[in-house]
């Protein structure tokens, strides 16, 4: 089995990742594209000590970003965004992870 932080790349924390953390416990993380449900579930519960119910994944491809006038567009290679996958991990009722100090 791999290390949890091979597993977990990093958080994503937005405006509405902020709200489902506070209310419902939902956390949402980048991971490793070939990590699988059950590798992120214990990835988690290995680095928060929490329970985790559930985990849905989804992949995002990598795009073409619009080609400008200039190094883009001589440098195609340069113009795309990179694939990666999302994982949204629900934790037991009452439990919470520290992603960041605030203050």
């Amino acid at each position: 089995m791999r290390e949890p932080w091979d597993v977990i790349k990093a958080p994503v924390v937005t405006e509405k990742t902020a709200d489902q953390m506070d209310e419902e416990g939902i956390y949402t993380f980048v991971v490793a594209q070939d990590a699988n449900k059950i590798e992120i579930s214990s990835a988690v519960e290995r680095l928060w000590d929490v329970t985790v119910r559930s985990v849905r994944t989804m992949r995002y491809p990598g795009k073409a970003r619009r080609a400008f006038l200039g190094r883009m567009a001589r440098n195609p290679a340069k113009g795309r965004s990179a694939a990666y996958k999302k994982a949204v991990v629900q934790i037991g009722e009452g439990e919470h992870i520290e992603l960041y100090e605030q203050g």
